[in-house]
């Protein structure tokens, strides 16, 4: 039996490839077994319900925070993610957020364009050996983090009630430890019902004053306003965002035009090597749970005897 799969992204045929005849690319949702979904897809039980024999839905990156993961148990559709798919491009680019940050690149560009006379005498940039690195999270995107700040010379503290701290990490006990102690906060947590704002007002407020702030997890963990006015009490010495709430942001969003801020439109995991991990792990793992094998990184676990009674044997 050939089952349907679709994807929200139109699959190269390299990739196309490696359903080998186990599955056949659909241009309909309604037609799926399974979907290879992205990270801009969302998928709730509207959309399931349009797809009366879907069985899996398998992410091409770590976040499910836009699949419904109760709607997909209720209706017996397993889900699927990718912990280590997006881990060393993400990191490499909340790095560079980083030293685009501090060292003013953005400011320093427009200088250059400008040729501004004496403008070094003026620029401001920050030298980030001998300062500490906070990290809020420390899963596998927060670790490598950890080992690029550690190779420049920084002193890393890390915030993660759920996992241990990696060597040469100095755990923190409370956030609020961690923000009154780093020179540099990086995010790196789950955006949940309890991370959302998790740098509101007050915490942001809690942070050292000329602290720079590295967003490339999810927008949502940050309220906005409350770092643009921390951005312009220079609170805040700069922020890196790869991320905004919502996406994509308003063009109109002050952060967008701010001098201190360094943006990028959610591009950490857009380099070609981690789409290809990406997708072949996602199209890995849904053709797993259509041959009824159990993949190796299933969001929702409870389903998984659901799921098995339901394929053709």
């Amino acid at each position: 039996m050939t089952f349907g799969l679709w994807s929200d992204r139109r699959l190269r045929p390299e990739h196309a490839r490696l359903l080998d005849g186990a599955a056949a690319i659909v241009e309909d949702v309604v037609e799926a077994e399974a979907i290879v979904a992205s990270g801009g897809l969302r998928c709730d039980g509207a959309l399931m319900d349009r797809a009366p024999r879907l069985r899996v839905i398998s992410r091409t990156g770590i976040g499910v925070d836009r699949v419904a993961i109760e709607e997909a148990t209720a209706r017996r559709i397993a889900v699927c993610n990718l912990p280590d798919g997006p881990t060393v491009s993400t990191a490499e680019h909340a790095l560079a957020l980083l030293l685009a940050t501090a060292k003013r690149v953005r400011a320093a560009e427009r200088a250059a364009r400008e040729a501004r006379p004496n403008y070094a005498d003026e620029h401001d940039a920050i030298e980030l050996a001998g300062l500490t690195l906070g990290l809020v999270g420390q899963g596998r995107i927060g670790t490598r983090m950890a080992r690029y700040a550690q190779a420049l010379g920084m002193r890393v503290l890390a915030h993660d009630p759920y996992a241990p701290a990696a060597p040469g990490v100095e755990p923190t006990a409370t956030l609020d430890e961690l923000l009154a102690a780093s020179d540099v906060v990086s995010l790196h947590a789950p955006l949940t019902p309890e991370t959302h704002h998790l740098l509101d007002a007050a915490a942001i407020a809690r942070m050292k004053r000329g602290a720079i702030l590295v967003n490339a997890a999810r927008g949502g963990l940050v309220d906005e306003g409350a770092l643009l006015d921390a951005l312009d009490r220079e609170h805040v010495a700069g922020a890196g965002l790869d991320v905004f709430d919502p996406e994509p942001p308003d063009p109109g969003n002050p952060l967008l035009a701010h001098d201190r801020v360094v943006a990028t439109p959610h591009v950490a995991s857009s380099t070609e090597a981690c789409r290809d991990r990406l997708l072949r792990g996602a199209i890995a793992q849904a053709l797993q749970v259509l041959r009824g094998e159990r993949p190796p990184h299933l969001v929702n676990p409870e389903v998984w005897a659901a799921v098995r009674r339901t394929l053709p044997t």
